[in-house]
């Protein structure tokens, strides 16, 4: 087999189609556009124009509210972090932290802090420093002999 020899696959490129070259292609004259007025200018950008008409975006009432004050954070249960244990990626004598948690994968970033939540099983004694924890979590942890202390907020 030689360079020259190398071929796609049969169906695999399209050659591209060429307007305005003659009206033997199909695509002459016009390219496609219809005949004149605006949307066959170029450069036109109407998105959502009905022709005066009061367009959709406008005609449907707004649902909802954007809190912009909401906190993100990273959702983390119990059973994950104990892999992450077993696994060798969280020592048991540190204290898990974001930080401690995002150098281990198991969130992928920072975000506003993390929430610790009791699905799984903890059986590590560990001392954790987290944005919130629910009660679950919180008594798994400390039915395990670790400590929870919460950076800001409640038990929930």
């Amino acid at each position: 087999m030689k360079l020259t020899d190398l071929r796609d696959n049969e169906g695999a490129t399209k050659k591209r189609m060429r307007v305005g070259r003659g009206i033997g292609s199909g695509k002459g004259k016009t390219a496609g556009r219809g005949v004149k007025g605006q949307k066959a200018r170029t450069g036109v950008a109407i998105k959502g124009f009905e022709g005066g008409q009061m367009p959709l975006h406008r005609r449907l009432p707004k649902r909802g509210f954007n809190n912009i004050g909401a906190i993100d954070l990273n959702e983390v249960n119990l059973g994950r972090i104990q892999e992450a244990v077993d696994a060798g990626k969280l020592d048991k004598g540190t204290t898990v932290t974001i930080e401690s948690l995002v150098a281990a994968g198991i969130c992928s970033k920072p975000r506003d802090g993390v929430k610790i939540l009791g699905v799984g099983e903890l059986k590590a004694k560990l001392a954790f420093e987290v944005f919130r924890a629910s009660k679950s979590a919180v008594a798994a942890i400390e039915k395990a002999g670790g400590s929870v202390k919460l950076l800001a907020g409640e038990t929930a």
